[in-house]
């Protein structure tokens, strides 16, 4: 048996590497590829199999400086890091990527390649930063409802009171303005009930979400559906999921002024990582539109409540677009430029491991 065999079957039965979600590239001093992990084999799209034994440079077809420094880090044994690396990977095009090398510490025969995607580690960080900013909104909108109802209350009392129909007209104002405020609390603060969850087929929602915005557009609207139908059903309250896609979908026509085209897209994901926890599947739903995009100033701050790129808008249909899908165990982001706009929502497909 060749020692690179020996090698991938010592590296393979290693759950630690393979439940990883940055790239692991194990490679021999003269850098031909001994294993890679899953992550490794969806980011370059090549299975194990096929990247076995063969040089780095045929995955990284034109790769330089990454180059230099494996061979500076096998011939002096010292580890390296370097930071927002562009590579460009034949499958997927151009990534930015955080790359750690070293020696193997238990045989100095194998350097081992570490990629780390930012705009994962971006995306975690949003969505951290995302949750801290609702939790205080939420806070912020109890406080605010308390006060509300009282003066709301002192309105109706004051109102009984005057005989004048000019001033009653005053109090009017306020009960109006009153409820305005508290039914805007209410939505900020989103459903209070729990998730009443069930085995759910993705696709049976897409469907019923395609269905009701049919009726609302006319012809100048396209759907485009691009399913696996390999998704097993997820584990999830089935309303909430369509007033999540339903909410997506509903931006977009808008965002196009009902015209033009909307793609549908499902696949399943390995190794994911939401809210700190670790799952080996998941799946992904994509509502992909070719609307003019959404204006760079408010990407970062999309899915916070009020903010709006609508003159007629509240701002509160992506937040609770992201309300609904945290409290379904998933996460949700998006990625626009002119002529696109993708939407991706991510949704585990079995209970959470610890990392």
């Amino acid at each position: 048996m060749s020692v690179t065999t020996m090698s991938h079957n010592a590296f393979a039965s290693n759950d630690v590497l393979e439940s990883l979600s940055t790239s692991i590239l194990i490679l021999d001093s003269a850098l031909r590829v001994c294993y890679i992990n899953t992550a490794t084999e969806i980011l370059f799209e090549i299975s194990q199999r096929q990247a076995e034994n063969i040089p780095l440079q045929t995955l990284l077809p034109g790769e330089r400086k990454l180059f230099k420094s494996l061979e500076r880090v096998v011939s002096s044994g010292q580890a390296l890091i370097e930071r927002e690396v562009h590579l460009f990977l034949p499958a997927s095009g151009e990534v930015l990527v955080d790359c750690s090398m070293k020696m193997l510490d238990v045989d100095d025969s194998y350097v081992i390649l570490e990629l780390a995607l930012l705009d994962y580690q971006q995306r975690i960080t949003r969505d951290e930063n995302l949750h801290t900013q609702q939790q205080v909104v939420r806070g912020l909108a109890h406080e605010i409802k308390n006060p509300l109802g009282g003066l709301r209350g002192a309105a109706q009392l004051l109102e009984r009171q005057l005989d004048s129909e000019d001033l009653k007209e005053y109090t009017r104002i306020i009960i109006t303005e009153a409820d305005r405020l508290q039914n805007l609390m209410n939505r900020m603060l989103g459903p209070n009930q729990q998730p009443e969850k069930r085995h759910t087929n993705i696709h049976e929602i897409l469907q019923h979400v395609r269905q009701l915005v049919d009726i609302e557009v006319d012809e100048r609207l396209r759907f485009k559906i691009d399913y696996d139908p390999s998704i097993p059903e997820l584990y999830a309250d089935f309303d909430q999921l369509i007033q999540i896609f339903l909410n997506i979908v509903r931006n977009a026509v808008q965002a196009m002024h009902g015209v033009g085209l909307i793609i549908l897209r499902t696949r399943i994901q390995r190794n994911i990582t939401i809210e700190k926890q670790y799952y080996k599947l998941g799946v992904l739903v994509e509502i992909e539109d070719n609307g003019p995009g959404i204006p760079e100033s408010l990407q970062d701050s999309l899915f916070y409540p009020l903010v709006t790129g609508r003159a007629d808008g509240t701002g509160l249909g992506l937040y609770l677009v992201q309300n609904l899908v945290q409290r379904n165990g998933g996460t949700v982001c998006c990625c626009s430029k002119p002529g696109q706009t993708i939407f991706s929502v991510t949704f585990p497909l079995e209970f959470a491991r610890e990392r």
